[in-house]
């Protein structure tokens, strides 16, 4: 689904900024402002829009789905929830110019486990058996409420699949993810910055069901 005219110009403008080296966030100001975008908007800009050489540089870090048997995977789980349970609920997702889906929901601090974050779990379960990873390391936020007895009720799933692996909740999952040898799965910037290789996996899930209508910020 294509943006509005007024914000694809928008997003096109930012680029142009991005790629002569302004500051992104006196960048998405300038262009917010003189498009008169309000604040839903102009965080669409923030999630999807990049420079070409920063979009460039993470495209070649995707692997693609046949890539995935028989490789250790660490999930971002947190990120690929949060990106599944907006699109499962019909909110703003979008590609972003590095190819990778995001929302823009914001909403990680109170992120629970209502019937769209159950669903959203069951679709990552699902595509993980179907992709077979060697292993699987679905990693949460610690400080997120009830974070540790989701990663147990993670761990317990993964092994009733027959899929080796554990839920962890961990203090600061970048962390562990920066160093991970094997592909990590998320649509967070600066995870995949720090990564080797990144596969999207909400993203790949979202494409394969046509779960919703998925926003482009480019013809």
């Amino acid at each position: 689904m294509l943006a509005p005219a007024e914000l694809l110009q928008a997003a096109e403008d930012l680029r142009w900024l991005l790629s002569r080296g302004y500051p992104r966030d006196a960048s998405i100001t300038l262009v917010g402002n003189r498009y008169g975008l309000p604040k839903p908007l102009r965080e669409i800009l923030k999630r999807g829009v990049m420079s070409p050489e920063v979009a460039e540089s993470r495209r070649m870090k995707a692997v693609d789905p046949s890539a995935i048997r028989g490789e250790r995977l660490a999930l971002d789980g947190h990120n690929v929830l949060i990106t599944l349970r907006s699109a499962l609920r019909g909110e703003t997702v979008l590609w972003g110019d590095d190819g990778f889906l995001r929302d823009i929901a914001g909403v990680s601090a109170g992120f629970k486990m209502d019937e769209y974050s159950r669903r959203a779990l069951e679709l990552t379960l699902q595509d993980l058996l179907d992709l077979r990873p060697s292993e699987v390391l679905f990693l949460l936020d610690a400080p997120m409420s009830r974070s540790r007895e989701l990663a147990r009720a993670i761990s317990a799933e993964l092994q009733k699949r027959g899929l080796k692996g554990r839920g962890e909740a961990v203090p600061v999952p970048e962390r562990i993810l920066k160093g991970f040898e094997g592909i990590v799965c998320s649509g967070d910037g600066d995870v995949i910055d720090n990564a080797r290789r990144v596969f999207d996996l909400a993203g790949h899930i979202v494409r394969q069901r046509g779960i919703c209508h998925v926003l482009r910020l480019k013809d």
